[in-house]
C-alpha cells in the first residue's frame, strides 16, 4: 500500500508525524540520512519539484514511519551511523515491491551498488548529488549501453577498498567478521572503511 496523505516534516519528531497524515495529490517521498542538515536541504529541493516529503534519520524511524503506509519512492543513505542502509532497502521491498529506491553513498563501491541493485534499489548515486541527479535515477529502468569503459586499470588502493567492500557486503555488513576473514585488526579495518577512497 503506498502513502496516502503525505507533507514535508523533517523537523518533526516521530510522535508527531506518520506517512497516513499525508497529501494525496503529489508523489510520496521518504528520505533516510543520519545527516540531518543534508536532508533539510534535500528535502525542500524534492518538494519543489512535486514530492510531498518526509525525513527519518535511521532506520528504525523509518520502519516506524512505514507501519502504515510505505512511501511510493526512497532515497537512502547507504551508511547510517552504524547502520547499513542495504537493510533497509530489502525492509522497503518486502513492504512494497512498487516502491522505488534511490541509494546514495559518500563511499560508493562496485560490491555495494551491486548488491543495492540486487535488494531492489532502482539505482545508486555517489554523492555529492543534486536532486535533478536523484529524479533521473528514479526514472530510470533500464541500463546504459552507451557508458564509455575506461581504459585505466583501477589502482591499488582502488582494488583493495573493493575487495574490501565485497567481503563486508558477503558478511552482512558485519566488520568484525569481516576483519576475521582479512586476517585484520578490527579497528585497521574501521580506519580502512572509514577513509573515502580515491575516485577512479
Amino acid at each position: 500500500m503506498h502513502a496516502s496523505r503525505f507533507t514535508t516534516h523533517c523537523n518533526k519528531t516521530m510522535n508527531q508525524i506518520s506517512l497516513e497524515d499525508c497529501a494525496e495529490e503529489n508523489p510520496s517521498l521518504l528520505i533516510v540520512d543520519d545527516d540531518t542538515v543534508f536532508c533539510g536541504v534535500l528535502a525542500k529541493a524534492m518538494t519543489k519539484r512535486g514530492f510531498q516529503v518526509i525525513c527519518a534519520h535511521s532506520i528504525g524511524d523509518a520502519l516506524s514511519l512505514c507501519e502504515s503506509a510505505v512511501a511510493e519512492y526512497a532515497i537512502v543513505d547507504l551508511k547510517l551511523s552504524n547502520e547499513s542502509g542495504l537493510v533497509l532497502v530489502e525492509k522497503l521491498k518486502t513492504l512494497d515491491q512498487g516502491t522505488r529506491i534511490v541509494m546514495l553513498t559518500g563511499y560508493a563501491s562496485i560490491a555495494t551498488a551491486v548488491e543495492a541493485i540486487k535488494l531492489g534499489a532502482t539505482h545508486y548515486l555517489a554523492k555529492p548529488v543534486d536532486a535533478d541527479e536523484i529524479m533521473a535515477a528514479f526514472e530510470r529502468t533500464n541500463g546504459d549501453s552507451e557508458l564509455s569503459i575506461s581504459a585505466n586499470p583501477l589502482s591499488v588502493g582502488r582494488l583493495e577498498w573493493e575487495y574490501i567492500q565485497r567481503i563486508l557486503s558477503e558478511n552482512d555488513n558485519n566488520v568484525s567478521v569481516t576483519a576475521r576473514i582479512l586476517n585484520m585488526h578490527r579497528r585497521t579495518l574501521q580506519r580502512k572503511l572509514a577513509k573515502r577512497p580515491v575516485r577512479e
